[in-house]
């Protein structure tokens, strides 16, 4: 699990709730499968409408630029976010994302390796409402600040708690990594993070810095699928 800072910043945290409190809400269950629906209680916005998709392209924007997405993700293909709400009472059982999704309108498959949940709504603002994700090392709760977002692996148990005041905003989507393997990923990640490190203290032209780059290239050679 990856938290990524400050993908929005407040300006544009302003305009993506200008949008939203224009649009219609429908029962979120119209997008889930027969598993996930059977605990699935929230509410999501149309896709479809050119708002919306103007925000889906905002949000992918926004990411294409943040480093860090780019460098624990390594994208090939990503779902659109879509934009779900839980009111008072509402939440999302434990359960398991969908291994392939369909985006909307085409034929394209993506293998969803990793999920994502972009935080839209300021933690204060209401209780409840924490995604709870299970892995190896237990069970982790998480609430980030409007404008964060955790990655994690798809494969995981998780589930949104019920909210109990206010309202929870957020954005979620899933990606196809050109990298499936998680431990691999892990392990570009934070080659990634040294080789940018290093590079800061060093420079670029460093004999370290250069060898542990090209280390880190061709690994990807030899993992990537594109």
């Amino acid at each position: 699990m990856i938290v990524i800072k400050d993908v929005l910043s407040p300006q544009q945290l302003q305009q993506v709730h200008h949008v939203i409190a224009q649009q219609t809400w429908v029962d979120g269950r119209v997008t889930g499968g027969q598993q996930s629906n059977s605990v699935k209680n929230n509410q999501q916005l149309s896709t479809g409408s050119e708002m919306i998709i103007n925000l889906e392209e905002h949000i992918l924007a926004a990411l294409a630029q943040h480093p860090v997405f780019i460098s624990a993700a390594l994208p090939l293909k990503i779902f659109p976010p879509m934009f779900n709400r839980y009111g008072i009472g509402e939440t999302y059982g434990p359960h398991v994302d969908n291994a392939i999704r369909v985006p909307q309108g085409t034929n394209a498959r993506i293998r969803t390796d990793l999920s994502a949940t972009l935080f839209l709504s300021n933690p204060d603002d209401y209780d409840g409402g924490d995604l709870v994700i299970e892995d190896h090392f237990g069970t982790q709760p998480v609430k980030l600040a409007a404008g964060d977002m955790i990655l994690y692996p798809s494969t995981t148990l998780h589930q949104v708690t019920p909210v109990t005041r206010g309202e929870r905003i957020s954005a979620v989507f899933w990606l196809q990594s050109m990298v499936r393997n998680n431990e691999y990923r892990k392990i570009l990640f934070d080659l990634d993070q040294s080789v940018q490190s290093l590079t800061v203290q060093h420079g670029h032209q460093a004999q370290d810095v250069m060898r542990l780059s090209g280390i880190y290239h061709n690994l990807i050679r030899q993992w990537a699928e594109t």
